[in-house]
């Protein structure tokens, strides 16, 4: 989860002219295995910045949940057997969320490089056209 995050608030400090990335498409290495090709790094920024909050809106949401009184009170013996499976379902679910935010994590991390890579590209041509 701080990888994500870390990930996530550099790409914000570091990318600060987005446009940079419309028409760059990801390269292979560092990407994640299920990116599709035919969308382009500004349009993956883009869904980063959005995703970032609703990550943080869920994780949020998770912490404030607690069962209340009522809930628990009502609890009957049919409810006992379909909450017996329920450290298995949250180890599915928390297994998922791993694999996103690692998947997320990659993403963000490949998109920095890329973006830095231009800069570097641009400061570079600059460099050459002023000898």
């Amino acid at each position: 989860m701080e990888q994500y995050f870390s990930a996530t608030q550099k790409m914000e400090r570091e990318v600060m002219f987005p446009s940079l990335l419309r028409g760059v498409f990801p390269q292979q290495e560092g990407a994640a295995p299920a990116a599709e090709s035919h969308t382009d790094l500004y349009e993956r920024y883009q869904l980063l910045k959005a995703i970032k909050p609703m990550v943080e809106k869920g994780l949020a949401s998770v912490a404030d949940q607690s069962p209340s009184g009522a809930d628990t009170d009502t609890a009957t013996a049919s409810d006992e057997g379909a909450d017996s499976n329920l450290e298995e379902r949250l180890s599915h679910h928390v297994n998922g969320l791993q694999q996103v935010l690692t998947d997320l994590t990659k993403n963000t991390k490949a998109l920095t490089r890329r973006y830095s890579q231009i800069l570097d590209q641009i400061n570079l041509s600059e460099d050459q056209s002023s000898s």
